[in-house]
């Protein structure tokens, strides 16, 4: 190769490597909070401490790594060529099923989808412990107490799948802790009636790991009756013929944004507006939506003299908070996985539901201790 060609070559590799840089030095910032479906690393500050000079070098690479010159760019097109030319997914925490479904795959749910290994004696004897003494504690105090698990995605639409995900067994872990807390009158079991409604319409969303809001609903009005056979004081769930059905085109949802493709991939989602406007309004954050995914979030219906509730919730709850808090005077809604007795005592409620979702029975012992004695005095 020539002395000229050298030259070329070596100037139109510096410039391409030179790009990113040029790209931040510009202004050009390669973040995409909303197609990633996360916020970008902050660029670190000097604050005079000893701790800020030593972990500046380390929060500067996070934050060259999240910022630098056509990053989104280069992860949507990664992304991309995996997905639609070798197909398979960029992420081990996201499979690719049929006809443009996505599954979860992590956080205990490829455990969940193979359903195995099942819960041993010893697993199974803890839950019922905890979710029993949950219920005795809460009846002392007169509260009414319902315990259900979400099904996940892949327990309604197993058909959609890749073919190479097989189940190892029948039995699931969601079967086991339901079997062992059958005899406890305050078990509620949603695939029934979500696998009943699914026949009629789409009931999760294609690109997110929830149900929508179709499948809110049933799981909704099935939770009230659920709480209605303790509290009757509890209105009636509001029927399907309160909604206007609409569909919307919207950009893909958190799985989508776990692949870095939000603004690729696309959604169709199947909504439900209310006929009648909604009461509850959120008191805790001020201003948040009821949908906010809070660490605690608060409802109140003003004026109301309806019964009060402690919900312990996950992100499965969130589609649910508009319809069920309408329900209730004070909905408090509490994200963690073990009960909360010191918000139930602060409270005071009528009612506490407890949600866990299955894929939680792979990654989540349940602690007994957290329950306090029942006090005789507190009738």
């Amino acid at each position: 190769m020539t002395r000229p060609a050298n030259v070329a070559l070596v100037s139109i590799f510096v410039l391409v490597i030179s790009l990113p840089l040029a790209a931040n030095l510009t202004g050009m910032d390669g973040a995409d909070p909303v197609a990633e479906n996360r916020e970008p690393a902050a660029f670190p500050t000097l604050d005079g401490t000893w701790r800020s000079l030593r972990d500046f070098p380390g929060g500067l690479d996070r934050w060259f790594e999240d910022h630098f010159g056509f990053r989104s760019d280069l992860v949507r097109w990664d992304a991309q060529s995996r997905l639609f030319g070798f197909d398979t997914s960029p992420s081990t925490a996201v499979l690719r099923g049929k006809d443009g479904w996505l599954f979860y795959a992590d956080d205990g749910a490829t455990e969940d989808v193979a359903e195995a290994p099942t819960l041993d004696a010893g697993a199974l004897r803890n839950w019922r412990t905890t979710i029993l003494a949950e219920r005795d504690w809460l009846r002392s105090r007169g509260t009414a107490f319902v315990f259900l698990m979400a099904p996940d995605k892949h327990v309604i639409y197993p058909e959609e799948l890749p073919d190479e995900v097989t189940q190892a067994g029948p039995v699931s872990r969601t079967d086991q802790v339901l079997e062992a807390l059958a005899d406890s009158g305050i078990t509620l079991d949603l695939r029934p009636v979500l696998l009943e409604a699914k026949r009629q319409e789409r009931i999760y969303h294609r690109t997110d790991t929830h149900w929508n809001d179709r499948g809110a609903l049933v799981a909704y009005q099935s939770i009230i009756d659920a709480v209605r056979r303790q509290a009757p004081l509890v209105p009636p769930p509001w029927p399907r013929s309160d909604f206007d059905a609409v569909t919307r085109h919207t950009r893909g949802r958190d799985l989508a944004g776990m692949l870095g493709l939000t603004r690729v991939l696309s959604e169709e989602d199947l909504a439900l507006v209310p006929k009648r406007p909604r009461q509850a309004r959120v008191v805790e954050p001020p201003g948040a939506s009821p949908t906010a995914e809070e660490g605690l979030l608060i409802t109140e219906i003003p004026g109301s003299r309806f019964p009060k509730a402690v919900i312990v919730r996950d992100s499965f709850m969130t589609a649910v908070v508009p319809f069920l808090s309408e329900h209730f005077s004070r909905a408090v809604y509490v994200w963690q996985k073990d009960f909360d007795a010191t918000t139930v005592k602060e409270e005071r409620p009528d009612v506490v539901i407890h949600e866990i979702v299955g894929r939680h029975l792979y990654n989540f012992i349940p602690s007994p201790e957290v329950v306090p004695p029942i006090d005789p005095q507190i009738r």
